[in-house]
């Protein structure tokens, strides 16, 4: 969805007026391709939009992001931004979350941070190329992907803060800050706005 985005604003009449920041390389390469501005990291504090995409959205608007493995970027800019708009196919609005949740990991914590994961009920996974090797972030860092039973949780971004809290976890693929505005994609191509009051 994120790309898709991208090659819209590509799209734009006053494209030249805009100054984008990409979390990854896949998406510079897209906003390369549709001719977009492209400025560096110092730009982050002035960030005014985020366009962005989630693999899950639960009942409450709580998301989990990480699927392409840009989890720590994505969640800088999100901070940093006075707006963030998500955009995500009407099947990833589901009341209770079923994904597994993307965890960063420094490489040199990935046995203590799995047997922590482990301990508190979950069940981390390396996520693996199709060759057979670890998948590597482009911060440096491998993905735990982790099943958890989320009907135990009553409050995610408690359990956000306490993944974050093990040592050795950089990032975590659960995003809890309440946005303005949602875009759910239907498949008959039109758009329902939902907005958090």
């Amino acid at each position: 969805m994120a790309a898709a985005i991208v090659r819209e604003m590509g799209n734009f009449n006053g494209k030249e007026t805009l100054q984008c920041v990409p979390t990854s390389f896949q998406i510079k390469l897209e906003a390369e391709c549709s001719g977009l501005q492209l400025v560096d990291e110092s730009r982050i504090p002035e960030i005014d939009v985020v366009f962005d995409g989630a693999d899950q959205i639960d009942g409450k608007f709580n998301m989990i992001k990480g699927g392409g493995g840009a989890l720590l970027r994505e969640k800088i800019l999100h901070s940093a931004a006075k707006q963030v708009v998500i955009a995500a196919e009407s099947a990833k609005f589901l009341p209770t979350f079923t994904w597994p949740v993307p965890i960063e990991v420094h490489p040199y914590a990935i046995h203590i941070v799995r047997k922590r994961l482990q301990d508190i009920g979950g069940n981390p996974k390396m996520r693996m190329l199709r060759e057979g090797y670890p998948y590597v972030t482009e911060n440096g860092n491998f993905i735990l992907d982790t099943e958890f039973n989320f009907s135990r949780f009553y409050d995610i971004r408690q359990q956000e803060m306490s993944f974050k809290s093990i040592t050795g976890v950089v990032e975590v693929g659960l995003f809890t800050r309440r946005l303005g505005i949602y875009y759910k994609a239907k498949q008959d191509g039109t758009f329902e706005t939902l907005e958090m009051s």
